[in-house]
């Protein structure tokens, strides 16, 4: 299990949003000036949405690490069928660990059972699932998606779930590589990073999976082949029409209408969130209140950048998401 470098943080606390004014539609794209001799790269691809029901996460209390560490094993316990290593990580809803079963090593996540955890059906299951596990098999569903993690076994006990997740090696999570570089990356790399990233948001999207929390944290990289795989589904949502009435996530993703209107969609919120991660990458930091005035006014550019990662990012980060039909509950 040598080679791994994972700190995945899962303490990351939801913020909570007031209802308010609602809006839809996706964030706007950069104007077009003139015929262009080659598509770009940084053109965002739109996001075809699926609409199923609606679904707002629960918040969970602590972890109750010491309770999952003690529990009583018995003989079908999936604790029995994988050798369970070095913790990969903790926090308040849990922790992961390094796992192996016949030469394959796996990731291990415990996490602990809110008093209304929500549980979904899957076509293909015939028991309800707890949200996490429901969300990340639909997220598989259909053709092979590598930039996607891969449940691979789970386990739904009383008061904690466990999951049993493909761990590539070697591997650490974006943060990590990103300050493993110094603190940036350049374009290139950003760029074959953001298209693996895109490519999950908009799978996920067509298969009816709002992630809510795509971040550097949730991200890992195989430094060997650059290959990116989206993780932690632990705020994700069903995707629906209707505006989200509560933020999950992490708070320096967290787009403008959340807390000027209190509501959010899913879409602008993934270009949005898209557009942070991007931006961080770049400049290796968090965009500013200074940086977003001028990325508002479509004005925002940094030396060593080209002119269409400038743009992506604008567009990305366009402070009022284009406005849909009203949809009013």
């Amino acid at each position: 299990m040598k080679g791994n470098h994972l700190t995945h943080r899962l303490d990351e606390t939801p913020v909570g949003a007031a209802a308010a004014a609602e809006i839809d539609g996706g964030r706007k794209e950069p104007q077009r000036e003139g015929k262009k001799s080659k598509k770009s790269f940084w053109k965002w691809p739109a996001l075809h949405l699926v609409l199923p029901q609606s679904f707002l996460t629960s918040e969970v209390g602590p972890a109750a690490e010491e309770q999952l560490e003690q529990d009583v094993v018995d003989e079908g316990d999936i604790r029995l069928r994988y050798k369970i290593g070095d913790k990969l990580g903790q926090g308040r809803y849990g922790f992961v660990c390094q796992g192996c079963k016949d030469g394959l090593e796996v990731a291990v996540k415990f996490s602990v059972k809110g008093p209304n955890i929500p549980y979904i059906r899957v076509p293909g299951h015939p028991e309800s699932l707890p949200m996490e596990i429901g969300l990340m098999l639909m997220a598989k569903t259909g053709p092979s998606v590598p930039q996607i993690i891969k449940l691979l076994d789970w386990q739904d006990d009383t008061d904690h779930c466990i999951m049993v997740m493909e761990l590539p090696s070697p591997c650490m999570d974006l943060s990590s590589f990103v300050k493993l570089h110094g603190g940036s990356l350049d374009e290139a790399t950003a760029r074959q990073v953001m298209q693996q990233v895109i490519d999950a948001a908009i799978v996920c999207s067509k298969r009816g999976v709002f992630h809510r929390d795509i971040k550097l944290e949730n991200l890992l990289v195989n430094r060997d082949t650059m290959e990116v795989k989206l993780i932690d589904f632990k705020c994700a949502a069903l995707m629906k029409k209707f505006a989200y009435e509560f933020f999950c996530g992490t708070r320096a993703y967290c787009p403008p209408e959340v807390n000027v209107k209190g509501r959010y969609h899913a879409k602008p919120m993934t270009v949005w969130s898209l557009g942070v991660l991007l931006f961080k990458m770049v400049c290796g930091y968090y965009p500013t209140y200074h940086n977003l005035h001028l990325i508002s006014e479509n004005n925002w550019t940094r030396p060593g950048l080209s002119r269409e990662c400038c743009q992506m990012i604008c567009a990305c980060l366009e402070h009022e998401p284009q406005q849909g039909e009203d949809a009013s509950p």
